[in-house]
């Protein structure tokens, strides 16, 4: 922090930039590449995550820091007080050290995997036989689709395509003047070339062509080569405002937005090793980026390929190298033989994916299509899977002639262009889609079956925490309610009312909305926790916490001696412990083996407790810039079953953290004889079976550290 900075201690005493904060989220994901209860794969794949992790995170909020460094440059954050400017400096600072960290545990588990028979190869490493395979294989299919390009007076600097790999080679004519030759590697060619012998032996279509590299610039010299890669700036507004006077189509306007992305200005530059100073002076100029923008990273700098080399190994070698398969349950409290439509109406159903089947939602969702007493259905779509059998199931009843309304959101970022397409499809099936609001990303998940009742119109109303994905409900852990409620069938009516017409501003009796409805909720039942002080209790569960309001409420909470239990995958912008702040709140933090992704509020202790399911993390954008739901859940037995999830969390010791009053995050591991393990917990038993809903006894050391008590007082 520059010395002139002007800040006063006690405002930023027991809160931290939110950037910083996602850094050592990150490096909780890299760490999973240490725990060695993880299969060596399974290891790699963590290092996978957080290389694609990273580069969203230079795409969008590094790229957006850039952005308000220029327009805005005294703007300060109002957690931590810096600017924009000094926030790149601590990003630039932090960066280093993790891939350090990363290319250490990349070596560890390249040589684990290298053991049982995977390999990743360089050409030195072939035997004479397979470095013929491999140039026979380069001639005959990477050759004919690369073109070499020499950068010179008469060769204008091509455009370096966002994340595209390029074998980058300093070049020396005869007369020894130096140039910069780059070989795009083209996306359309497979990542790696498999070879026989071993489990899975294999050399990367980069590596063939840095190779080959000297053979391809005619009469220059190669005097050095390397890979390079170029991040970009993919933050593309959709501002409203830009298009107020313009009856062009939205879907349009997202389209041509989406092209700008590969063309904004660079952020990062990757280099796969370190090369001589006049080499990187000239890539530098060639990019337009500072030193300080250059990373060097020896591991491969895309690791998209990482998920493609489970498919090519062996059944017999997949058991020892990734997880044991598992498969979702279908819940207990549900009959498959039975009508889920009629079992709704006689109760209230809860799913927790990925450990209950999503099968239960897409039979109601495929019973509505056809029942001949429904009237519409309306939906809110954030994110689909590529192949989206709930999108096929509402334009079947679409051509069913049931009313189907589509809140689609065409801004869910990097998944436009496939929304724009099923956005096509829908609409060509005679759906009739929408694209949320003006200013306002609709973030929410709703899904709203209205039916012919015998004496008036009856509801049955879907609410979840996630998206409808079937990819990701098998990999993020969710929930989702079904109910057949009439206030909240009447609430989500009103709601899909007043998304049609643009208004933000609709009164709802049990459902809360953003962007004006759940912070002032949450800070509503903070205050009812403060006035009972050392009885109030609050426990939630979010991926992300930076909402001012919310944090200095929270804190006021702990200094009135409510206990603050926080389980926050990601960004905390709060710190817990902090002598005379937050001495009352704790945070937990979990990465494991399938992504934490339920939005879980409770407020109170037992009976009393009032237990909410959201779409919303407690992110300023979510409560003020988005359209999001929470839910009331009054059922008393999906209440305990929520309970029962915030008790399991707040035991886990085997990938769980805690947070220090500095920020920095500090192992469980070690507090238990035997680490338990929440998410293998869930894997094991259900909660809709009766034994889960009770809390878990704690063992011994719990008893002895006092670890059971903090997690588990006032659930119950």
């Amino acid at each position: 922090m520059p010395q002139d900075s002007v800040i006063d201690p006690g405002q930023y005493a027991y809160t931290q930039n939110r950037e910083l904060s996602w850094l050592r989220f990150n490096q909780r994901v890299l760490e999973e590449a240490d725990d060695c209860t993880n299969p060596p794969l399974e290891r790699l794949k963590f290092i996978a995550i957080f290389s694609g992790n990273l580069d969203e995170f230079f795409m969008v909020r590094v790229g957006s820091l850039f952005d308000i460094a220029l327009v805005s440059p005294s703007e300060a954050d109002n957690k931590s007080g810096m600017t924009a400017s000094e926030q790149l400096g601590g990003i630039y600072r932090s960066i280093p050290g993790l891939i350090k960290l990363k290319e250490q545990l990349y070596a560890s588990v390249m040589v684990d995997l290298a053991r049982q028979g995977v390999a990743d190869l360089a050409f030195s490493q072939l035997t004479h036989w397979e470095q013929n395979t491999v140039n026979a294989y380069f001639k005959s299919n990477i050759l004919p689709i690369i073109s070499p390009i020499i950068i010179g007076s008469r060769h204008p600097a091509p455009h370096l395509v966002n994340k595209a790999l390029y074998a980058a080679a300093l070049l020396s004519d005869k007369k020894g003047k130096p140039s910069v030759g780059l070989v795009p590697i083209p996306e359309i060619l497979p990542p790696f070339f498999r070879l026989e012998g071993g489990v899975l032996r294999y050399i990367r279509a980069e590596t063939m062509i840095l190779h080959r590299v000297s053979s391809l610039f005619g009469a220059y010299q190669v005097e050095e080569s390397c890979i390079v890669s170029v991040t970009r700036n993919a933050d593309i507004g959709f501002d409203d405002e830009k298009f107020e006077d313009s009856e062009e189509d939205f879907r349009i306007r997202v389209t041509k937005l989406l092209k700008k992305r590969g063309s904004l200005s660079a952020i990062r530059l990757e280099i796969s090793k370190n090369i001589s100073d006049g080499f990187l002076t000239r890539l530098t100029k060639l990019v337009k980026v500072e030193r300080q923008q250059v990373y060097v990273d020896s591991c491969p700098l895309n690791m998209r390929y990482v998920f493609e080399l489970a498919k090519e190994l062996p059944d017999s070698k997949a058991a020892a190298l990734l997880h044991q398969p598992y498969r979702s349950r279908w819940p207990e409290d549900i009959r498959p033989e039975e009508s889920i439509m009629e079992q709704v109406q006689r109760g209230d159903k809860l799913l927790f994916f990925p450990f209950d089947s999503v099968t239960p939602f897409l039979r109601l969702l495929s019973e509505a299509a056809e029942h001949p007493d429904v009237l519409s259905i309306k939906i809110t779509i954030y994110r689909l899977a590529s192949s989206s059998k709930i999108a096929h199931t509402l334009c079947r009843a679409a051509e069913n002639g049931k009313e189907i309304i589509v809140l689609m959101e065409l801004r869910a970022r990097f998944d436009e262009a496939n929304n724009v397409s099923w956005s096509k499809l829908l609409e060509d099936a005679g759906c009739q889609v929408i694209y949320g609001m003006d200013g306002f990303k609709c973030h929410s998940k709703i899904c709203l079956i209205t039916l012919r009742g015998k004496r008036k119109v009856q509801y049955i109303t879907q609410i979840g925490t996630g998206n409808y994905n079937e990819k990701t409900n098998a990999m993020y852990t969710d929930l989702s309610i079904m109910t057949a409620s009439d206030t909240i069938g009447e609430d989500a009516t009103a709601f899909f009312r007043n998304m049609l017409v643009n208004n933000l501003n609709g009164e709802y009796r049990e459902l809360l909305i953003s962007p004006n409805g759940i912070k002032s909720a949450v800070c509503d039942l903070i205050d009812e926790q403060i006035a009972l002080g050392y009885n109030g209790y609050i426990c939630i569960k979010v991926n992300s916490v930076t909402e001012r309001e919310v944090i200095d409420r929270l804190r006021a909470a702990s200094q009135a001696g409510v206990e603050v239990q926080m389980i926050v995958r990601g960004i905390c912008c709060i710190l817990p412990g902090v002598p005379g702040e937050t001495e009352n709140i704790h945070v937990t933090s979990i990465v494991g083996r399938f992504l934490e992704h339920a939005r879980i509020y409770c407020f109170g202790k037992g009976a009393e407790a009032k237990v909410y399911l959201s779409s919303a993390d407690l992110m300023t954008r979510n409560l003020s810039r988005r359209v999001e739901i929470a839910c009331p859940v009054h059922d008393r037995d999906l209440r305990d079953q929520l309970l029962w999830i915030l008790s399991c969390q707040l035991r886990d010791t085997a990938k769980a953290s805690f947070m220090t009053p500095d920020g920095l995050y500090c192992r469980k591991r070690g507090q238990q004889p035997i680490p338990y393990d929440s998410q293998v917990q869930f894997m094991e038993a259900s909660i809709h079976s009766a034994a889960p809903c009770l809390p878990p006894k704690p063992t011994l050391a719990e008893k002895i550290t006092g670890l059971a008590h903090r997690a588990l007082r006032g659930l119950y």
